[in-house]
């Protein structure tokens, strides 16, 4: 229950909704009745966070054991905090009402680089140091997880573990560890010591980081008995690990508001670019029957009318055909309709497309990622034009008038015909609409092209590579807008100040940490919103820091260079990426791991085995 001090300000401020809680399927337990309170708190607005389906599931998964309640947490927008700090009233956890210092853990998830500043405010508007060396006993531990954590340095100074890979089972490890130590009265440090022995947690203060005169790092030392890599965990049967019977329901509009299951972890496809394609390796599929049945129970619960099937590449579920029927038996006569986000072209097959045309029709998106073939070479993403045009034809033939293409800019090898070719090849999508016989009559098409800064990450084939400056991609965005000769055609792109942020951080050492606290303590939260992106004052940041950015953006690095995450394991070996590397330059692709194994090493994280398909291959 909310306070009353909190119940005299909600009049105040925009959507109260989102600080109130006790919406459908939140879950109140005893506190006198718990061993251990975890706040999961996700930095950044309650419509964002209520639409993530991590957080949905580690909620349910904690709470489902009666020894723990893990309730939620997320940034409250500027008028909430403007109040809460004018009133002197802490952070608190919707559940409870509960300010954040009753809790024995709280978890951040990180999700994307610009959300770090909303992390230190939540710490200070709990009334916390936002520094793990501040932090005594009287403190709650903190911890982060998601796919950030793969390099937490930039970071590390204000958590006192991280946890690497999938967090089901690695949350419990780490619940049990904490409910003996508080009962046994185990000090902080010596608690730290015992969580790096569980696998998959990283304590950051068990490493030392020198660096060499150059900047780079010279060394990265375990001590205190760590270990001297830590390695990812991750879960290995999908169809028995727990998942949501109920979602909770917000009160207010959020942005994915529906049912959402995750039908498959990982990616068979090796595009290298794409982190979370090698982050979440080995893929792991989910059974069609379990799916169907969670998804029906989730409907049931909410009453939710829409299901999006969730993965990284939808499309290559194996089962995709036979779930969908099995969907279409039950959603057809409760008028749910499916969403199947993150389709391919080249696998965009005429009995799928039979399917998609018995729900709501909306438009269709893909992600060619590159306008030349020879740039999707390099990149690997073994997508033909003409299957992108056959896939169009199909669409258009089966009634559909819109189709929302993905495109990167700055990617390495790329040439300005690199660029002028995705306003080519949106406008043959466009002229393939116009040839069809089949087309929708008395209606005109309608082509988008939404157009990423790409962005070097970590545990990714292009890791070693330099970014393009902010001003060679505005010289490419502009260059992309005059080779657009059609009002059938639309772009949108990034702001390129934020995806220069975005690269400093992804790849950024322990040395940004006094940089992101600088850039706080001045004003940065909220950085992803346009509207609240404070570009100079992070650039004071990286000054008075003695930092320079472009050290981490505009520099290639060497292959044998220490990089900060390279005493992290996430299952992939060095040498692979460096061999996937060589072979952008060369325009050479990789065949997807169901038709030869490349060899990642991932594969060694699930007893030698990937998926049924390409087990035997390995």
């Amino acid at each position: 229950m909310i306070s009353k001090e909190v119940q005299k300000i909600l009049p105040l401020v925009q959507k109260p909704g989102r600080y109130t809680g006790g919406e459908l399927n939140s879950v109140v337990k005893d506190k006198n009745s718990v061993k251990l309170r975890y706040a999961f708190c996700f930095p950044d607005s309650y419509e964002i966070g209520m639409s993530h389906l991590g957080i949905k599931i580690l909620y349910s998964a904690a709470n489902a054991r009666e020894d723990v309640w893990c309730e939620r947490v997320f940034a409250p927008w500027h008028d909430m905090e403007k109040e809460m700090r004018k009133n002197n009233i802490p952070l608190y956890a919707l559940e409870s009402g509960d300010p954040l210092t009753d809790f024995d853990l709280i978890g951040f998830t990180l999700q994307y680089e610009l959300c770090y500043t909303n992390i230190l405010n939540l710490l200070d508007l709990a009334g916390m140091p936002v520094r793990a060396s501040d932090r005594d006993e009287s403190y709650p531990l903190v911890v982060g997880g998601g796919p950030c954590a793969c390099n937490p340095e930039p970071i590390a100074d204000f958590f006192d573990f991280f946890m690497l890979g999938d967090g089901e089972e690695m949350s419990n490890d780490l619940f049990d560890l904490i409910i003996e130590c508080k009962e046994k009265g185990v000090s902080k440090k010596e608690l730290l010591k015992k969580a790096a022995q569980i696998k998959g947690v990283y304590v950051p203060s068990l490493y030392d980081v020198s660096y060499n005169e150059d900047g780079t790092i010279k060394a990265i030392t375990a001590k205190d008995g760590a270990p001297e890599k830590v390695t990812k965990r991750i879960i290995s049967d999908l169809d028995t690990v727990h998942y949501p019977e109920k979602f909770i329901v917000p009160f207010v509009e959020v942005v994915h508001d529906r049912v959402i299951h995750e039908i498959l972890r990982g990616c068979i496809r090796g595009c290298r670019f794409c982190q979370a394609g090698f982050l979440y390796r080995p893929i792991r599929e989910k059974s069609a029957d379990v799916i169907n049945e969670q998804c029906y129970k989730l409907c049931k619960s909410t009453g939710y009318d829409e299901i999006s099937l969730s993965s990284l590449s939808t499309s290559d579920y194996t089962h995709l055909e036979e779930l969908m029927e099995k969907l279409l038996s039950w959603t057809q006569d409760e008028k749910v309709n499916i969403a199947l986000p993150s389709l391919r072209v080249d696998n965009f097959s005429e009995k799928l497309m039979e399917h998609l045309k018995k729900v709501r029709r909306s438009g269709l998106t893909f992600a060619p990622e590159a306008g030349t073939q020879r740039l999707r070479d390099a990149i690997n993403k073994n997508v033909t034009e003409e299957e992108m045009l056959n896939t169009a034809r199909q669409a258009f033939s089966g009634g559909w008038t819109a189709v929302k293409l993905y495109f990167m800019l700055g990617l390495p090898t790329e040439t300005y015909d690199d660029v002028a070719g995705i306003a080519e090849l949106a406008q043959k999508v466009v002229n393939e609409f116009y040839k069809n016989p089949d087309k929708p009559k008395g209606k005109g098409v309608q082509v988008s092209i939404s157009v990423a800064s790409f962005v070097p990450k970590p545990f990714t084939p292009f890791q070693w590579e330099a970014q393009d400056t902010m001003e060679e991609l505005i010289n490419k965005q502009n260059h992309l807008l005059s080779s657009v000769t059609t009002k059938k055609v639309s772009v949108s792109y990034h702001k390129v100040n934020i995806s220069f942020l975005e690269g400093v951080f992804a790849r950024g050492d322990r040395r940004l940490n006094d940089v992101v606290e600088y850039a706080w303590r001045h004003g940065c939260k909220f950085d992803s919103w346009d509207d609240s992106f404070l570009f100079d004052v992070w650039l004071d940041a990286f000054k008075e820091c003695g930092v320079d950015p472009l050290f981490y953006t505009s520099r290639k690095r060497a292959y044998e260079e220490i990089l900060p995450w390279d005493h992290l394991d996430y299952g992939i070996r060095k040498q692979f990426l460096i061999n996937e590397s060589k072979k952008a330059y060369e325009n050479e692709t990789t065949p997807h791991c169901r038709i030869k194994c490349a060899g990642c090493g991932t594969n060694m994280l699930n007893g030698g085995k990937c998926d049924a398909l390409c087990q035997s291959m390995v």
